[in-house]
């Protein structure tokens, strides 16, 4: 009994020992490098460090400064998750960053920073050639090339001048006397984490507010909060729209519905047309074939003239029928464009939203020729979306099933 008491004594004290030094080479397995990237717990928040725990027996801490805002409110709470970049080690303290900031800390630092992708902030200083000259941790000039700036080229570069921004050193030589920094960089991380987060969220024919950052001739771009979303100038309103500028401006806010989502390239199709009632809905009952009304000239091609009978429902008078009886080359001959002029509802096809016009005393039997021309003109609507965008009206009309 004695010796079966002095074994077990025996292996409990080996397993001790072991368990000793499997302690004692905690550290050095969990040895962090300069400018490695950790997610971190804030454990206790004091007037001048933030100290985390970054797992297993290692804390760090950093400066509570890189947390205020503008106002110098604090922006972390302790039990929050933060994400940090380890900086050094001294006397078994671990310093950790968020961003390079300014002063003697941040110059020593900077090369590490290039080395390890840590952030670091910069004041852009002034517009020079090709760029921009950033002044980063206090004293350091940098470059950062116009195209890496931001996701975008902007009209006016010199709205950069004065601003504080986070930048990646891309190119640190001559021993920090040629530093190449880029802003861009750091956007597009953010860009494309949100990107993953939209990707779980987003679904198609789902609304989404954005802000309207950019307009070009064939649409608007749409910043839904770090990805950006296309509504093509055919999904604006039901109406044609001439000049994007008459509808939309840039910072202005919109609630659009996702049409199309492509994330393979990165492409994501609004619209504002499908939030709006569809005005075809009413046509057979406003505009009955037979009858005649008085519209606007909107648009004359080589085959005819579509006129407007109300917002966002055009007729087509077919090159055919202005003559009257006599042979044109070009509706221009006969219309002008703004013209208000008289017609005939000859025939409505609802579901291709079409109407076949005429001029009062002209009515006859559509001609073969005119539905041909009309879609071959429709099919030629440059980065138009109708076809997707009126199933997306149908089904979000649709009565739920229950």
């Amino acid at each position: 009994m004695e010796e079966t008491d002095r074994k077990q004594e025996e292996g409990e004290g080996d397993e001790k020992s072991f368990a000793e030094l499997l302690n004692e080479s905690e550290p050095e397995r969990g040895r962090l490098k300069p400018g490695q990237r950790v997610e971190a717990v804030v454990v206790k928040i004091t007037p001048e460090w933030v100290f985390i725990d970054v797992g297993g027996k290692h804390e760090g801490y950093l400066d509570r400064r890189e947390f205020l805002d503008a106002e110098g409110n604090l922006t972390i709470t302790e039990g929050q998750t933060i994400r940090s970049y380890f900086l050094s080690s001294q006397r078994n303290e671990r310093l950790f960053t968020t961003k390079v900031g300014a002063g003697e800390a941040g110059r020593a630092y900077l090369e590490d920073a290039s080395k390890s992708g840590i952030p670091v902030e910069g004041t852009v200083e002034r517009e020079v050639k090709g760029g921009f000259e950033v002044k980063l941790a206090g004293d350091i000039r940098g470059f950062c090339p116009f195209s890496q700036m931001g996701l975008f080229r902007v009209e006016t570069p010199a709205d950069w001048v004065g601003k504080r921004l986070t930048f990646r050193i891309i190119e640190y030589g001559e021993r920090g006397r040629n530093i190449i920094v880029s802003h861009r960089a750091i956007l597009e991380e953010a860009q494309a984490k949100r990107r993953e987060e939209l990707k779980l969220s987003l679904t198609e024919g789902m609304t989404v507010t954005g802000t309207v950052v950019s307009l070009q001739k064939f649409g608007a771009f749409v910043d839904l909060g770090g990805i950006q979303g296309l509504i093509p100038i055919s999904e604006i309103c039901w109406e044609h729209v001439a000049d994007i500028a008459d509808r939309l401006k840039v910072g202005q806010e919109v609630e659009a519905a996702i049409l199309r989502l492509d994330w393979e390239r990165d492409r994501i199709s609004l619209s504002l047309r499908a939030k709006l009632p569809d005005p075809w809905e009413r046509v057979t009952t406003e505009f009955p074939e037979g009858s005649s009304f008085t519209g606007t000239v909107a648009r004359l091609t080589k085959f005819g003239a579509f006129v407007t009978l109300m917002p966002g429902v055009d007729g087509l008078v077919h090159i055919s029928k202005l003559g009257r009886g006599k042979r044109i080359t070009h509706p221009s001959e006969v219309l002008t464009e703004g013209q208000d002029v008289a017609v005939t509802i000859e025939k409505i096809d609802q579901s291709a939203k079409r109407i076949s016009l005429a001029l009062p005393g002209d009515v006859e039997e559509e001609k073969a020729e005119e539905l041909e021309d009309f879609q071959k003109y429709v099919g030629k609507a440059p980065g138009s979306f109708g076809s997707l965008g009126d199933a997306l009206q149908k089904k979000m009309a649709a009565p739920v099933k229950k």
